[in-house]
């Protein structure tokens, strides 16, 4: 068995890519249904979507899990179907546009953990 199989990283980005999908589906539908359908037809009471209200859900520790979870995987989601997506139209991006793609998903999962800690500090 001369013939090793090669080791990739691919399956840990296409987890992350699937979550966020899920989620996306799930949780994104429901976004928009509330705030473009519930409050404004008044379905739902406008104190809901206020800043107080906000604020003492990112307070929150639970909300602020959920808050990680959504944003981080919606981003992990959105580049890993740019990156496949530039595949599909022909543009083979090397090492330097994985680098750039999924280095800002990771910017942008550390810049929801900075700010989820300065919420309440």
């Amino acid at each position: 068995m001369s013939d090793r199989l090669k080791r990739s990283n691919e399956p840990v980005f296409w987890l992350l890519f699937g979550a966020g999908g899920m989620l996306a589906a799930l949780i994104g539908a429901a976004l928009v249904f509330v705030l473009v359908f519930a409050v404004p037809l008044g379905l739902m009471p406008a104190e809901a979507l206020s800043y107080a209200s906000a604020r003492a859900f990112a307070e929150n520790a639970l909300g602020k899990v959920f808050l990680f979870v959504v944003v981080s995987l919606f981003f992990w989601h959105a580049v890993h179907r740019i990156f496949h997506s530039l595949h599909d139209l022909g543009i083979h991006a090397g090492r330097g546009a994985r680098l750039l793609v999924y280095g800002s998903a990771l910017a942008g999962t550390l810049a929801v953990v900075l700010a989820l800690a300065l919420i309440g500090a």
